[in-house]
């Protein structure tokens, strides 16, 4: 896709893994010692070697060593997660042992290795866990504080800034005459969010005089992206490709052959920040912003994209001849269902709805359609 493989990831730095989560792995995660690191119990019972009745030798308690080594007859009362004595061929479990008051433990003979986790069984020594452009999720880092890392190397989340145009917009309560709240100030910074970026904030820019926009985006210095809703058509008051084209950008996405959504555009400033364009409606917005926005920023962090589940969808939706459809859909089985309520300017669909299809110009009732998570 274009819009990911557009930049180059942004430079590495080590943080505290309390910091890291929601970042993107900079380099492969690799475990200097095996995990687990020595043979551990998988339940509590006996450590026992040879065939019983094994006479009680001792105890062992997790984070704790019993250094004799077990000879035939012989064993120690464990606890799940201790390292297993030397001489040790399994693990009676505590349910299956009868301890007498002579100090012998009767039971059945486990086979060799039960209940026990060996050294390296989960990785050996130096093997790579979790490939560099991974998003980092609590199993992560507790993969990681499990190898003994303390910090991690990542790529830092984009930082975007938002810009919605719209001189008919409200911005609180409801809408006065001939008036429109505005949506997507609320949302899209959340949006960000999930798609792996940092929002730096809403500005709210006038589609009038000419230079508003302009100064907004020209002075957002401390951001890698600048996404501006709105002004990507053609209409008097879009003023962003004109804009762009004063600046000197490198337009690398202008227009899409899709509904909604079709004017949205990316394009690179000569400082090296980044410009998005997303729609004004605000269903179409979602959808550029899913579309190219998401691509971007995991392009920024060198986080590969997911690839995408095809599944069966139905539902009504209107023809758009030429055009890729993107509808909200409702997981029903193992197929997809479209959501009502998805035009251009509407999101109820998209709030009820699970996902997003992309329905190809040629798509016929219940045939498959790539589906993208909306999050």
């Amino acid at each position: 896709m274009l819009a990911h493989a557009a930049p180059r990831p942004s430079a590495a730095r080590t943080v505290p893994l309390a910091d890291a989560v929601g970042l993107t792995l900079a380099a492969a995660l690799r475990t200097p010692q095996p995990l687990p690191a020595f043979d551990t119990a998988a339940m509590d019972g006996y450590a026992v070697a040879g065939t019983g009745p094994w006479r009680i030798r001792g105890a062992v308690r997790a984070g704790t060593v019993w250094e004799g080594l077990l000879g035939a007859g012989e064993c120690v009362e464990i606890s799940t997660g201790a390292r297993v004595p030397a001489g040790a061929r399994a693990v009676l479990p505590v349910e299956a042992a009868l301890a007498g008051a002579d100090g012998l433990v009767a039971g059945p003979v486990p086979p060799p290795g039960r209940h026990i986790r060996r050294a390296g069984e989960d990785a050996p020594a130096g093997g790579c866990l979790v490939p560099a452009g991974t998003r980092i999720g609590p199993a992560l880092l507790g993969l990681a504080a499990s190898c003994g890392h303390d910090t991690l190397p990542v790529r830092p989340a984009p930082r975007v800034r938002l810009l919605v145009t719209g001189d008919e917009l409200d911005h609180a309560g409801p809408p006065g005459p001939g008036r429109v709240r505005d949506a997507l100030g609320p949302a899209l910074p959340a949006l960000v969010a999930v798609l792996g970026g940092e929002s730096r904030g809403v500005r709210h820019v006038s589609d009038r005089p000419a230079g508003s926009l302009a100064g907004a985006v020209h002075g957002t210095r401390d951001t890698d992206v600048v996404a501006v809703t709105g002004s990507t058509s053609a209409g008097t008051t879009d003023q962003l490709r004109r804009l762009l084209a004063e600046a000197g950008a490198r337009m690398v996405v202008d227009t899409v052959a899709c509904r909604p959504g079709h004017p949205m555009l990316l394009a690179e400033l000569p400082s090296g920040r980044w410009v998005v364009g997303l729609p004004g409606n605000p269903y179409a917005a979602l959808v550029a912003a899913h579309t190219l926005l998401g691509p971007l920023l995991a392009g920024l962090c060198g986080r590969a994209l997911d690839p995408l589940p095809h599944v069966s969808v139905t539902g009504c939706v209107r023809p758009a001849p030429g055009l890729t459809r993107l509808v909200p859909v409702t997981w029903e089985g193992t197929g997809a269902r479209i959501t009502a309520g998805h035009g251009a300017a509407f999101l109820r669909g998209a709030a009820a709805g699970d996902a997003l299809a992309a329905l190809p110009p040629d798509w016929t009732q219940g045939s498959p359609a790539p589906v993208l998570s909306a999050g």
